[in-house]
């Protein structure tokens, strides 16, 4: 077997990328309903619903829980990180987001109104706003996650 039929036939890593692919058109999916656009960044940006990092990780966590049982050393490590990867998003990432969105403003604000708006230089246009996730948007991850590694397990 070569190392492509390896990697495919890996459940935990299917059922991850399975998790993230899911997450990501039901992102797209959502946005496309609220904006009326389809927005191609959506199928591979961060940020917004449902979290794909958290989808991800407990598509991972629960495959694992699944294949190798709770008491195994993968599903330690996988669950331990799926617990940092949600805080994070929640966290951390979040507060970048805001941050962003703070400073695009400032941005706008002296580029309008500024004496010297014609001397100023910025080095982007704009910040990424959507980075982080709010707890709802982390938890929905997560469910999606957790359902698409039982269902994952259960199909192969």
């Amino acid at each position: 077997m070569n190392y492509f039929q390896l990697l495919i036939h890996n459940k935990l890593l299917m059922a991850a990328i399975c998790g993230w692919a899911s997450a990501q058109i039901l992102k797209t999916l959502i946005d496309l309903l609220i904006t009326k656009e389809f927005t191609a960044e959506r199928l591979f940006g961060s940020g917004g619903m449902p979290s794909s990092h958290s989808a991800t990780v407990c598509a991972l966590a629960t495959s694992a829980a699944i294949t190798t049982g709770i008491n195994s050393s993968i599903f330690a490590v996988s669950a331990v990180m799926a617990i940092i990867v949600m805080y994070d998003a929640r966290g951390v990432r979040r507060e970048t987001g805001n941050q962003a969105e703070i400073i695009n403003q400032i941005m706008d604000f002296l580029k309008n109104e500024h004496p010297d708006k014609e001397t100023l230089v910025f080095p982007h246009e704009q910040l990424k706003e959507l980075i982080g996730h709010t707890p709802l948007q982390v938890l929905m991850g997560a469910l999606l996650g957790i359902l698409i590694g039982v269902l994952y397990c259960m199909i192969f």
